[in-house]
């Protein structure tokens, strides 16, 4: 038992690094980088998605929220985006290689595990108290406008062609999420 868990791990770990080069890595890569028989590797990994995935192991995550979360959507919200902004400025390399990737001309979505919207659940889950209020098409509209002012897109344009700090990236990603939020509400006759 001990054996396979460090098999799974050094395969895990061998595809990280891989993928932080830049590289998406095929089954057959992340074995030969972890000294592993490819059949072994397979046995583990059938697939390259299936590699990817537990390579990244916040695709897993259904909630970024404490188990007793408070019931106001803005602090639920700033928990959520502090959160995955945390989660994003640890794996950047890995993110900013799942963007080359989703680019590529022919790259198909389903073979990249960390293009697959897991943010947007987190975030429809931080505002899912204003459901009543909004309607799900409203809180799904608003979850997708923080994603795409928050994701690893925003960080390479805010650090990589802005050229803000990545301090000062964060708090812009922080602040526009709170920004969106208070729009919304207003647009709707709520106050923050």
């Amino acid at each position: 038992m001990q054996q396979k868990r460090r098999t799974k791990a050094a395969l895990v770990a061998a595809a990280r690094e891989l993928i932080a080069g830049g590289i998406s890595p095929t089954v057959d890569e992340a074995a030969a980088a972890a000294s592993i028989s490819r059949t072994t590797a397979y046995r583990y990994f059938p697939t390259r998605g299936a590699l990817l995935a537990a390579a990244h192991p916040e695709t897993t995550l259904t909630t970024l929220l404490p188990k007793h979360p408070p019931s106001d959507p803005a602090q639920r919200l700033r928990i959520v985006v502090r959160g995955y902004l945390k989660i994003l400025l640890e794996t950047e390399d890995q993110l900013r290689t799942m963007l080359r990737l989703s680019l590529e001309p022919g790259a198909q979505r389903a073979e990249l595990p960390l293009r697959q919207g897991r943010v947007i659940g987190w975030l429809e889950d931080a505002l899912s108290p204003l459901l009543d209020s909004l309607g799900a098409a409203a809180v799904r509209r608003l979850a997708l406008a923080i994603r795409s002012a928050t994701g690893i897109e925003a960080l390479v344009w805010l650090t990589d062609v802005a050229g803000q700090s990545r301090e000062e990236a964060i708090k812009l990603m922080r602040w526009s999420a709170t920004a969106m939020l208070e729009a919304t509400l207003a647009e709707h006759g709520l106050r923050a």
